[in-house]
């Protein structure tokens, strides 16, 4: 398993990409997980020494492991905007050095959705996976509650619907456990589909409307429950010795205060907890 963290997990906190890079450096984490915002910025404003800073993480043998953002298929006008965001991205994603690019499948639930609006959702995702596959990138959607990603069986038939392996998950382990059923048969059944990880817990399951957009995204949202991994409710270590048999990056996404300081928590005892796995 190939750690990595999320540069959104320092969204209100006015912190340099070099003092990330250095930090990973520090903590021997594999990867980083760029935030859309984050990373244009870098690109629009102090593009010569980002490229230092990106040359500095592959030769310390880290790497960009996805370019998250959002990409809108809620309407046919809001599409037309998100193909030309999608072929900035892509570039965008060059630049860094990633093949993958994040989005979510759409903004209306499973259970809501009318089948008409369903098949327009999924042929506009279909159609940014042909942008993407035509340079080289892979388009992943994140399994998250009020999507089309938010169960079992309707993140299946949207695999299925967009065909062959052109579409790929992001599987956050805290919302596949919002599915209902048993979480480590679900991380089976997907996992030929599985391209990241993302790995968060919380106190107790009344907490989990933390992770509702609203709250995170405010500065002054409520943070209380936020906890380590090993302090939550969800027992990540089967999770964990999965992902590591997967192989593939498991970003460590915290919303929490001092998420230096959180990170350093985390990753330690993910880099404890896999030594067991070790034959």
């Amino acid at each position: 398993m190939r750690m990595s963290l999320c540069t959104i997990s320092f969204r209100h906190q006015l912190v340099s990409f070099a003092a990330i890079v250095d930090y990973m450096k520090k903590e021997r984490f594999d990867g980083v997980e760029m935030w859309g915002v984050h990373a244009m910025g870098m690109y629009e404003q102090d593009r010569r020494a980002s490229e230092e800073r990106l040359s500095e993480l592959e030769d310390a043998g880290m790497s960009v492991s996805m370019l998250s953002d959002y990409l809108d298929i809620g309407s046919e006008e809001a599409f037309a905007s998100a193909e030309r965001k999608c072929d900035k991205l892509i570039r965008l994603a060059e630049w860094l050095g990633t093949r993958r690019i994040r989005t979510f499948a759409g903004g209306v639930s499973s259970a809501a959705i009318e089948s008409a609006e369903r098949e327009l959702y999924t042929e506009r995702l279909r159609k940014l996976c042909r942008r993407c596959e035509g340079h080289g990138m892979q388009l992943v959607v994140e399994t998250h509650p009020g999507t089309l990603a938010d169960s079992l069986d309707s993140t299946l038939t949207l695999l299925s619907d967009i065909g062959g392996h052109r579409l790929k998950l992001n599987f956050d382990v805290l919302h596949v456990w919002e599915f209902g059923g048993d979480l480590m048969q679900t991380l089976h059944v997907l996992e030929p589909w599985i391209e990241h990880f993302h790995f968060k817990n919380i106190a107790s399951p009344s907490r989990v409307s933390l992770f509702e957009p609203g709250n995170i995204y405010s500065a002054s949202g409520d943070r209380d429950g936020m906890v380590p991994l090993a302090q939550g409710f969800l027992d990540y270590r089967k999770v964990a010795e999965e992902a590591a048999r997967i192989d593939c990056f498991a970003s460590l996404e915290w919303f929490g205060p001092s998420p230096f300081e959180a990170l350093s928590v985390d990753v330690a005892w993910l880099r404890k907890l896999s030594w067991s796995f070790a034959p």
